[in-house]
């Protein structure tokens, strides 16, 4: 099991740790309900260095940047950053990402933790190229810094001004008292804030100072309840190897402006239409749903699966996302999540559940 450079603090800050893609993680402190609302009202910051980084640079970083995603990385200028998605040989994703333009010729792909020696097999596969590729997952640390009064509470710690970061766009420079910081207008909750991307010798100083500003530590049981109320997809349950960006609706992170890899496939399959697509649900009665419950019919018939779920901190009430045939995929659609025993009704619902 590995450790991050502040996994001492959260053990000493009295956190719950549990093995999460192969990393010692802090899952909550004080109780999932009392930190999404932290993160939903004020200020929270996450320990999320268990994500992988990896830099891409040299005359030919571009040329491999855009062989690997599906997004059009020749959008990206110098201080933003895109959202895509690695897609392998069979139509389904290797992973999710967030690409980053560092300089002219220099990208840094930021890829999930339990996918990191997959998604570096896979982009190193596909470098015939040429381009400079570093692993620089162990040596950096990542802090994700969540909620509407982050830009107040952060303000003190730097000299760029946090509200002139539009969303999706960073800057490299000062933070807690260290130089060379990414600060990205980047996170997961849907409450906006920034993203901290620094060396493990540096990340001590940063949180300690982040936390003395007002940001409480959240866990990752929060960080899934509140990336859930936004829709947004997790690797492993929402999307995997075996499904198309068309099915879990990311077909806008899909641009056949350029050719990448088995875009000709990907082109084919968005004529077509899909034999499943990712949906939405409320319950309408009392229940929580999990990854794996079956979704069925009026019936009783299967229809589906669901892939996440949860009890909404903020809406009170059973939210999950899940595959069904698209027959069944129109908002305001009747379904029923098979809980146990009870098939408890629910209604298709459009993205995210929570609106602010």
């Amino acid at each position: 099991m590995k450790n991050t450079a502040l996994t001492a603090t959260h053990e000493a800050l009295g956190a719950k740790m549990v093995p999460f893609a192969g990393y010692n993680m802090p899952v909550q402190y004080d109780g999932v309900n009392v930190e999404h609302e932290a993160v939903r009202t004020g200020v929270g910051v996450f320990d999320v260095s268990h994500m992988g980084e990896f830099l891409i640079s040299g005359p030919n970083a571009f040329d491999l940047v855009q062989k690997v995603s599906t997004n059009d990385a020749s959008k990206l200028t110098v201080g933003k950053a895109q959202y895509s998605c690695l897609p392998n040989d069979d139509g389904g994703i290797v992973d999710d990402l967030i690409i980053y333009k560092i300089k002219e010729d220099t990208y840094l792909l930021v890829v999930n933790a339990s996918n990191i020696e997959k998604d570096w097999n896979w982009i190193s596969s596909k470098n015939d190229v040429g381009a400079e590729m570093r692993d620089l997952s162990e040596e950096y640390s990542l802090l994700a810094i969540q909620g509407p009064k982050a830009i107040e509470a952060m303000q003190p710690l730097t000299s760029h001004d946090l509200a002139e970061i539009k969303f999706y766009n960073f800057v490299v420079g000062d933070f807690a008292g260290i130089e060379n910081v990414i600060i990205s207008a980047t996170g997961y909750t849907g409450s906006g804030g920034f993203e901290i991307y620094c060396k493990n010798s540096e990340v001590k100083q940063i949180w300690d100072k982040v936390t003395e500003a007002g940001a409480k530590p959240i866990g990752l049981a929060a960080r899934d309840t509140l990336r859930l109320e936004m829709g947004y997809s997790l690797y492993g349950n929402d999307i995997d190897d075996t499904t198309s960006p068309f099915e879990a609706g990311l077909g806008w992170i899909v641009k056949f402006t350029k050719q990448f890899t088995n875009s000709d496939r990907l082109a084919e399959q968005k004529k077509h239409v899909l034999n499943r697509k990712l949906i939405a649900f409320e319950l309408d009665e009392k229940g929580i749903p999990r990854q794996g419950y079956d979704i069925v019919d009026s019936n009783g018939k299967t229809i589906g699966k669901v892939t996440s779920g949860t009890m909404s901190p903020s809406l009170k009430k059973g939210i999950g996302l899940g595959y069904v045939s698209p027959v069944f995929s129109e908002f305001g659609s009747k379904i029923h999540i098979q809980i146990r025993k009870n098939a408890v009704p629910a209604t298709v619902v459009k993205l995210p559940f929570y609106k602010g």
